[in-house]
């Protein structure tokens, strides 16, 4: 009973409640996803001030425990590299930090939120250049994914869902490449108010 009542999903504890950033297609329909269980650890690190595990995850070209247990969460052997990065820009988004974020929405919805108050998103040139190089990219763009995480947390912004970032990076190389078109819609498209009936 006592395990129950402690094995609550950390990603939803600390998800912002904020039904209007959040797209409706936010998250996969799987309740215990992959991503969703990396995110409640990856949190869990933070919430115990793990600093020393958090600090092993900023370094990617260490082989350490942090590391190859953030890849195990990965269903499939190719997607190891995938969860690793995640975790990577887990902890760089968190250094310093004792409240753990779990994110919300794309990354591209997370650029939507970057810049000044003067111009944030497609009004911030900075958060165009950084989407076009994002979406632009054959290969996984793990540096400028490290760009988008900096400056959401140079602008005090919620990153993207880490879990949802973990789907969307695995599904990076799909014919179609549904993900950058998904980000760009997200970051491009305007949010209206839902019209009320009555």
């Amino acid at each position: 009973m006592i395990d129950e009542q402690l094995s609550v999903d950390l990603s939803e504890v600390f998800r912002p409640v904020a039904a209007s950033d959040a797209a409706p297609h936010d998250e996969p329909a799987a309740e215990r996803t992959p991503g969703r269980r990396l995110t409640s650890w990856l949190c869990s690190l933070v919430w115990t001030h793990d600093y020393g595990r958090l600090a092993d995850l900023r370094r990617p070209e260490a082989l350490s425990e942090p590391r190859l247990r953030a890849a195990s969460f990965s269903p499939e052997e190719d997607d190891r590299p995938v969860f690793e990065r995640v975790a990577f820009l887990f902890a760089r988004y968190h250094a310093g930090r004792s409240v753990p974020q779990a994110g919300y929405g794309s990354t591209g919805a997370a650029l939507r939120r970057i810049g000044s108050p003067a111009a944030r998103g497609r009004d911030d040139p900075g958060a165009r250049r950084l989407l076009d190089r994002l979406v632009a990219s054959r290969e996984l763009p793990v540096r400028h994914l490290q760009h988008a995480v900096e400056r959401a947390r140079a602008c005090e912004t919620a990153p993207p869902s880490w879990a949802r970032l973990a789907a969307d990076l695995s599904a990076w190389k799909a014919p179609g490449r549904a993900t950058p078109y998904g980000w760009a819609r997200d970051f491009y498209t305007p949010e209206y108010p839902a019209k009320k009936n009555g």
